[in-house]
């Protein structure tokens, strides 16, 4: 596994893009009531606050808050895309790669993350301030 430059910081408010494998589909918006079910179910079990979401045909931005006792948005992300991945039929091309690991062809493999470093980056919501 690669181990890519990222920050973490228990209660961090993140900036992301997360991206369709195949970015002319447009599987978030055709199916955004599976994306907003993944991302229901994996905030009851991993708590995050979401401050901004935008859905895109083929791409998402977000920003998050972790709650202070965290830095595990990966484990996050990794489920929001299993979720949503599980909830589609298999109809998308794989690659050789992919077929040999077992995966999907949905998701690109990575996203991007930049941690926003100011005052407001540890969210009053869950310093309980609101």
């Amino acid at each position: 596994m690669p181990n890519y430059r990222r920050v973490f910081l228990p209660g961090g408010c993140y900036f992301f893009t997360v991206n369709l494998l195949e970015r002319k589909r447009a599987l978030l918006t055709d199916h955004i009531d599976l994306l907003r079910d993944s991302v229901r179910t994996v905030r009851r079990l991993h708590p995050f606050h979401i401050d901004a979401w935008v859905v895109l045909p083929d791409h998402m931005h977000c920003v998050l808050t972790l709650p202070p006792d965290t830095d595990d948005y990966p484990l996050r992300w990794r489920l929001i895309k299993l979720l949503f991945s599980k909830g589609l039929p298999a109809t998308e091309r794989l690659s050789a790669v992919r077929k040999r690991r077992g995966e999907r062809g949905i998701w690109q493999r990575r996203y991007w993350e930049h941690m926003i470093r100011n005052i407001w980056g540890q969210s009053k919501k869950y310093l309980g301030s609101e």
